[in-house]
Order: structure tokens, then C-alpha cells, then sequence
């Protein structure tokens, strides 16, 4: 699991980086990572902490992905968008010297972010969450190793 972690932050390191054809090789490297953590999380799950709870431990697992998605995305992703779009809009308008919105349009409508920073500090974020997955992952593969993780 480590090992996988290790891919997946290396790819989303790289797209925060912004350098050239990130999205294609992040969109390999994040397939791969999570492709392999699935499989890879039940076997895990149910050597750590043995067959008798597995079923409402892989239904938390489970539970953990959309948990996530919703924090990440619905939270710090689109809190970083809108404020990344919000300092695009305020520098087009000093540059442009007066407000361009269309009529019926809201403010909130009309802003876009355009770049690789819209998302950058958000896949540093992710980045970094994966790098603490593989240190408590190498802690999950010690205890198992020296007889621990057996509850």
C-alpha cells in the first residue's frame, strides 16, 4: 500500500508542479494508484484485523472514498477554485480598468479559472495526504510484521 501511495503522490506532485503534459501522466499514475488500492485495501483489511468484523470493516472502506471525495472536492477543491478565479477576475478587471459582465449574468456565473494554479495547490495538498498514508502505512506493515495487528 505504501508503494502505492508513493505513485500517487509522485503523480499529483507532478501536476501541482504544472509542468508540460501533467494531466496524461497524472491520469496514468492516479489510475494506477487507485486501481491498485482497491485491490489491494480488502487483502489488507482483512490480514490486520482478521475475517470476523471484514464485512462492516470493508462496508467503512467503502464508506471512506465518496467521505473523502465529498471533503476534498466539495470542500477544499472548489474553495480553492473559487478563490484562484476570484484573483483571475479582480486582475482582469485592473488590467481592464472597468467590470465586463454580461446582462442576466450573476458575478458568481461568470467566474472561471484558467491554468494550472486552479488546481496545483490542491493536488499539493492531496500530494502530501498520500505521503502521510505511506508513513502510517510502513507503521500498519511494522505492527503486522512484529505480531501487533491482531485486535
Amino acid at each position: 500500500m505504501a508503494v502505492v501511495q508513493v505513485i500517487m503522490a509522485v503523480g499529483l506532485l507532478y501536476y501541482a508542479m504544472g509542468w508540460p503534459g501533467a494531466i496524461y501522466i497524472v491520469s496514468v499514475l492516479i489510475g494506477l494508484g487507485y486501481g491498485a488500492h482497491w485491490a489491494i485495501v480488502p487483502a489488507a483489511a482483512s490480514e490486520l484485523f482478521g475475517l470476523k468484523s471484514f464485512g462492516a470493516l470493508y462496508n467503512f472502506l467503502t464508506l471512506a472514498s465518496p467521505a473523502g471525495s465529498l471533503i476534498f472536492s466539495g470542500v477544499v477543491a472548489s474553495g480553492i477554485y473559487d478563490y484562484e478565479a476570484k484573483q483571475q477576475a479582480s486582475l482582469k478587471q485592473r488590467t481592464s480598468g472597468f467590470e465586463r459582465l454580461l446582462p442576466g449574468v450573476s458575478e458568481e456565473e461568470s467566474l472561471s479559472c484558467d491554468g494550472t494554479i486552479c488546481y496545483s495547490l490542491t493536488c499539493g495538498i492531496l500530494s502530501a495526504l498520500c505521503i502521510v498514508a505511506v508513513v502510517l502505512s510502513m507503521r500498519a506493515g511494522e505492527q503486522e510484521q512484529f505480531g501487533c495487528g491482531q485486535f
